[in-house]
């Protein structure tokens, strides 16, 4: 049984992590932390560790996990270029799964992207990605999108400082045949939406994931974490959790 501990008691993701944690049968509630609280005492006599909180703190918790040899599961997103490798530094000696999304629909979508960006291409087809979340969220695209934008710059050979294109306003002119459209929409309660369109003279594709609720990420986080119990040292994301790899 693997006992798991959950960053962000108070938040939103928090609650349903903890629900998660409680509905899978091969993993139980360790222990829980929030703001203000000893964070290396949290760590005391747990398998894993889930951290949805705010990107700021990843520091924080990756030293913990560390001091504590403990397996750990990042679910947030938004996190500097210099955050990014405290986490690559970490996995060095840490199993750690990374990933802008836990949801096995997302996951599959970033399959799919990847394959039809590769038989497509975007010589003849434009693309355009679409996300939209709830108001309270902080980060702009989200980590989903951006992960979908990096699958589609590696298939296309495109980059995303050249080539994506943030929204678009005024006399622009005609559209570049390389860049790739990114559309960010906030409003409401939204858990998550997103839509990568691949546009041609004569037919279009979407391909659309649509989250209406928390737990399909939380489930799949409590995954990864059961996942991590026997794997070595190294940065893993959903893909590899899954077998998409």
């Amino acid at each position: 049984m693997t006992k798991i501990l959950i960053t962000g008691r108070s938040g939103r993701m928090g609650q349903t992590l903890i629900e998660a944690t409680a509905a899978n049968p091969d993993s139980e509630l360790g222990n829980t932390h929030d703001s203000g609280e000893d964070l290396s005492a949290a760590f005391t006599g747990v398998n894993a560790a889930i951290d949805f909180t705010v990107h700021s703190f990843t520091k924080d918790v990756v030293a913990a996990a560390m001091a504590s040899k403990t397996p750990l599961v990042i679910g947030t997103t938004g996190h500097t270029d210099e955050e990014k490798e405290v986490i690559k530094k970490a996995s060095e000696t840490l199993p750690i799964v990374f990933a802008s999304n836990f949801s096995v629909g997302v996951n599959t979508l970033f399959w799919l992207t990847r394959k039809a960006a590769a038989v497509l291409g975007n010589e003849r087809f434009d693309i355009e990605v679409v996300e939209m979340h709830h108001h309270h969220k902080i980060d702009a695209p989200s980590g989903t999108a951006r992960t979908l934008l990096e699958i589609l710059n590696e298939e296309t050979n495109t980059s995303y400082e050249g080539d994506v294109a943030h929204g678009r306003v005024g006399n622009i002119g005609a559209r570049p045949s390389k860049e790739i459209g990114m559309h960010t929409l906030r409003g409401g309660d939204v858990v998550g939406d997103h839509t990568v369109m691949f546009a041609a003279d004569g037919e279009r594709i979407e391909l659309t994931h649509k989250a209406s609720s928390r737990m399909t990420f939380a489930s799949g986080a409590v995954q990864a974490a059961v996942w991590l119990q026997d794997k070595p040292a190294g940065l893993y994301n959903m893909q590899d959790v899954l077998g998409l790899v």
